[in-house]
């Protein structure tokens, strides 16, 4: 049964309801009339958002234009940053570096802190130095953190208030690395000097970076094992890091670079960086370990260090050489290196030294008063056997006078002693009133004969007392100098020639000293003008607050003026 929907019948009544639609007024156009109209106004729009469009083109163009303009005078689009570029940085004034210290002391506590006169002092200077502090360039502020937190805490409060850091580890560099030459804080890691963590069976270790290299391997002994960069006594291994040193054996060994896994270290604005994991070898990302090594803490602070480990070698030996002259004893030494003798460490003493060390009388025995090499063996017992036959055999062949190598314990560290007391032997000679200048220079081993002949020669017509001691293995050799206020300028002569004598011969102003401030006029000689300015740039993206060991290695100050040692006593020295 299907039900019908009824539909009412439309009528008025329905109908009357809705209101009629009105009809359209009249534009007095024609259709087509307006259809232009429509065309027109679509035209004027468009040509509205096309002109807006171009403005707003044109305002971009104009801001990047301006943009580029100010990176071009600042060299901020370049790959490099010339150093006329630059402007010179600010630091904070003495109200503004007061609330610096105030933050630093509620940080670290006032145990911790220290304006001292005696701290301030040891903190400024030492006889080592090569360049020696004005006075009034000294820290304001000497600090004593415990942890890397603390070290960031530190850096982000001289980061806000402009105050230059300067990082201390150790005090044994000699190329004015630790001078603050604007005053600010120094950083001082002596409670920071725990061994964290030994890996026996990775052969690495952890540590802090007030170990001193010579703990580090009394505590590594008991494990047949040892940490083979061995530069000065007292040095330690986050200055060690800071200028890539090396010492006695990296003929063998190489130098810090190559014992260094992974670093922390805090850059300039507090924060906190791991530069790599544990492995032996990465290929990961850029090698940021290498790049602070040798920065010198001017582009962050190291605050703890991942290092390889060597395993002590079973048997090792010493033996001396003599020699007519210096040219045959380095000409010996490049023959060693040339027939791949797998000697741990080839050490020149010139015959100058020879007499200090036997009129310093600090060694148990009488030596031969002529150039001489110290040879040091390790390996197996038939390994370190073969390596003194072919030592003795080849240094015959140069017109070596005498060969004598250790039978014993006793004997090798006797034969080794007058080594050791190289430096001290020449500060003796010097006495009181002679200060000493210790510098340092590589270059290709097929070059040393003649860097060391000219150097020693050199000296000699220019009338400085002087010794030449090399770790010659690997063409890097030191000229202790010494000099009063009286030959001081005849001294800068021979050490800028030195210097440049060993750029001329393809080698470098320092081999493991570093740089400091006294090498850096010399950076642009050695490396170019373009190389300079890169490592610019690199320090300015790090620190570009110029906060970080102000001054050293390179120079981002353009109102100060680097100039090398004194030429105008070259000049007269060349002329007599």
């Amino acid at each position: 049964m299907s039900t019908k929907i009824h539909r009412p019948p439309p009528d008025s009544s329905h109908s009357s309801s809705i209101p009629p639609i009105p009809p359209r007024p009249s534009t007095g156009y024609t259709r087509a009339e307006n259809r232009k109209q429509a065309l027109r106004l679509i035209l004027i729009i468009s040509a509205s958002v096309s002109l807006g469009s171009i403005i707003a083109q044109w305002t971009q163009w104009d801001l990047t234009k301006r943009a580029a303009k100010v990176l071009s005078e600042k060299g901020l689009e370049s790959s490099t940053s010339p150093l006329a570029t630059l402007d010179p940085p600010l630091y904070a004034d003495n109200k503004t570096t007061a609330k610096a210290y105030a933050e630093i002391v509620q940080l670290l506590g006032e145990e911790n802190v220290s304006a001292a006169r005696d701290d301030i002092s040891s903190h400024a200077d030492s006889a080592w130095l090569s360049h020696h502090a004005d006075k009034d360039q000294r820290p304001s502020l000497v600090v004593f953190p415990k942890t890397t937190e603390q070290v960031s805490g530190i850096m982000k409060i001289c980061h806000k208030y402009r105050v230059p850091i300067v990082p201390f580890s150790g005090g044994t560099s000699l190329e004015g690395h630790f001078i603050q030459t604007r005053r600010g804080v120094t950083i001082d890691f002596r409670n920071m000097a725990e061994i964290i963590q030994l890996h026996q069976e990775d052969l690495d270790i952890v540590v802090q970076p007030a170990v001193g290299w010579e703990q580090l391997n009394e505590y590594l002994e008991p494990y047949g094992l040892f940490f083979p960069p061995d530069p000065g006594p007292g040095a330690e291994i986050g200055g060690m890091i800071g200028t890539g040193c090396s010492g006695t054996n990296a003929a063998r060994y190489g130098t810090m670079r190559d014992w260094v896994l992974s670093l922390t270290v805090v850059l300039a604005d507090g924060t906190i960086v791991k530069t790599r994991q544990r492995p032996r070898k990465s290929s990961a990302g850029y090698n940021l370990t290498n790049l602070i090594i040798g920065s010198e803490g001017t582009l962050g602070i190291v605050t703890e260090a991942v290092l390889r480990l060597a395993v002590l070698p079973q048997e090792t030996s010493v033996a001396v050489a003599t020699f007519s002259s210096v040219q045959d004893a380095t000409k010996a030494v490049q023959e060693i290196v040339r027939k791949g003798i797998s000697v741990s460490a080839v050490e020149l003493l010139d015959k100058e030294m020879m007499k200090c060390i036997n009129a310093a009388g600090e060694t148990s025995r009488e030596w031969r008063e002529e150039p001489t090499l110290f040879f040091k063996f390790g390996g197996t017992p038939n390994g370190v056997k073969d390596q003194i036959k072919e030592t003795r055999q080849l240094v015959k062949q140069f017109g070596s006078k005498s060969f004598q190598f250790a039978k014993s314990a006793d004997e090798r560290q006797e034969l080794w002693e007058a080594r050791k007391e190289a430096l001290w032997s020449t500060l003796a000679m010097g006495g009181d009133n002679y200060s000493c200048w210790t510098t340092d220079v590589a270059v290709p081993v097929s070059r040393l004969s003649e860097v060391v002949s000219e150097t020693r020669d050199d000296m000699d017509r220019s009338g400085i007392n002087g010794t030449i001691v090399g770790h010659v293995g690997d063409g890097n050799f030191h000229a202790f100098i010494l000099y009063n206020d009286a030959n001081k300028r005849t001294a800068e002569g021979v050490v800028h020639r030195l210097v440049e004598r060993a750029i001329s011969m393809e080698g470098t102003c320092t081999g493991e000293h570093g740089v400091g401030m006294v090498k850096r006029p010399y950076l642009e000689t050695e490396l170019g003008t373009e190389a300079v300015d890169m490592m610019r740039r690199i320090k300015m993206a790090l620190d570009p607050l110029g906060l970080l060991n102000a001054d050293k290695v390179i120079n981002v100050d353009p109102s100060v003026t680097l100039k090398k040692l004194d030429v105008e006593s070259v000049k007269s020295s060349r002329s007599e």
